[in-house]
């Protein structure tokens, strides 16, 4: 057995993982080894050019995407996240370091596979969107879907089965024989994913593809791949320069300069703890409305007072909220009298009337959670998806959101 061997066994077991980054730097340029004690020392890509004619496309990359997550690459042009992104299916060549993609339920690590393992990942696996489209003039929206299926020899038959499934995800059922010059740009980057979606990849890159369009068109598409993942749950990673479309759709967002990765981690934690000026810069006028949840505001169950089965609330305890055996909130008492929980519609956020205690879900967001509390008096309970208490939610862990304070 190889050492390469050894190290894809023992890491095949990790299910959770799509794609994985260990320690990698790509470096383009005649003898990249150059460039080597340079980058290890922490030298600017201006800097090696410099002393070594070669230019730093990424270092010391080290990044885990989960299966079913969109992770975002973003940064500055030239911050080296297409770069990575083209690493993941041997576009770009690594100098150092693993890339490990999951094929038929093992890690391979591209970086090093043969070419036939190469070709298989590509074909199976790992499906690419790009910005321009990349549409086939000559050929028709369902040639173009069709066209990754054909060169893996599917029959015209079958072929033309998922085609129409494809194009019916995307809404372009009715322009199935029409060419590319007939269709809008927003149309014409539907067809780039109904025909990434055709081959059934597990694995879709998508590098800045909605950046050439018109801001509306963008956001509607935007919206139509966060639909989309609801059903299809592929891993995504997207490149993207726009801070506004990388909180939107990304699980997890990794901030890039000069090719390395300054900070990744969710939305929140970039925008209520930034790891240095630069990222804080990126999020300074984010509006933490449109990104911040409960969960990342809430002042959490385990920090309440308690009395017996019981949640004390305000600073006379006058509000109690009695909680089962397996911590689910299940009646309220207001002064000693009995009052009445009311569950908050999670897609609405419509409440029943009359309701003296709100219950909404974990991941309320923040705008909604002041929709909530301008209809009570009293703190919001969130619950995990078990409807188990979790935390709450009250003016001051909306105004420390507001305020960007991490809890």
């Amino acid at each position: 057995m190889t050492a390469h061997s050894m190290t894809t066994e023992a890491i095949s077991t990790a299910g959770t993982t799509a794609v994985e980054f260990r320690n990698v730097d790509i470096v383009f340029g005649h003898k990249p080894e150059r460039a080597f004690p340079m980058m290890d020392a922490g030298g600017t890509r201006d800097a090696i050019l410099e002393a070594t004619g070669c230019v730093l496309g990424a270092a010391g990359v080290n990044l885990t995407i989960g299966r079913g997550e969109i992770c975002v690459l973003m940064g500055l042009s030239g911050s080296g996240k297409s770069t990575i992104l083209r690493a993941i299916n041997r576009l770009n060549r690594t100098a150092r370091g693993e890339v490990f993609v999951r094929h038929d339920g093992t890690l391979i690590d591209v970086a090093r596979c043969d070419e036939r393992m190469l070709r298989d990942i590509r074909m199976r696996t790992v499906s690419m969107v790009f910005q321009q489209f990349g549409l086939l003039p000559w050929r028709t929206v369902r040639e173009n879907v069709g066209f990754g299926l054909e060169l893996r020899g599917v029959g015209a038959a079958e072929r033309n089965r998922l085609v129409d499934e494809k194009l019916a995800m995307v809404g372009l059922s009715k322009w199935a024989d029409k060419y590319a010059h007939e269709l809008s740009g927003g149309m014409q980057q539907r067809v780039g994913l109904a025909r990434a979606f055709a081959t059934d990849a597990d694995i879709l890159l998508m590098d800045e593809p909605f950046s050439a369009l018109d801001p509306l068109i963008r956001d509607k598409l935007q919206d139509e791949l966060l639909d989309l993942q609801q059903r299809i749950q592929k891993t995504i990673v997207f490149v993207s320069h726009d801070l506004d479309e990388a909180l939107k759709i990304g699980n997890t967002i990794a901030i890039m300069e000069g090719g390395r990765i300054v900070q990744a981690g969710t939305a929140e934690d970039i925008l209520l703890r930034p790891a240095n000026d630069y990222v804080a810069d990126f999020v300074k006028h984010m509006n933490p409305l449109n990104v911040l949840r409960g969960n990342a505001v809430m002042t959490p169950a385990s920090a309440l007072r308690r009395e017996g089965g019981t949640i004390l609330l305000g600073r006379e305890g006058h509000v109690r909220v009695v909680i089962d055996a397996d911590g689910r909130p299940i009646s309220v008492l207001l002064n000693g009298r009995e009052g009445r929980l009311g569950a908050a519609d999670p897609t609405s956020g419509a409440v029943e009337p009359a309701v003296d205690l709100i219950v909404a879900p974990l991941d309320l967001k923040l705008k909604a959670a002041i929709a909530l509390k301008c209809q009570t008096d009293h703190p919001i309970l969130l619950v995990d998806q078990l409807g188990r208490l979790a935390g709450l939610c009250d003016d001051e862990e909306i105004y420390r959101g507001l305020l960007r304070r991490g809890a």
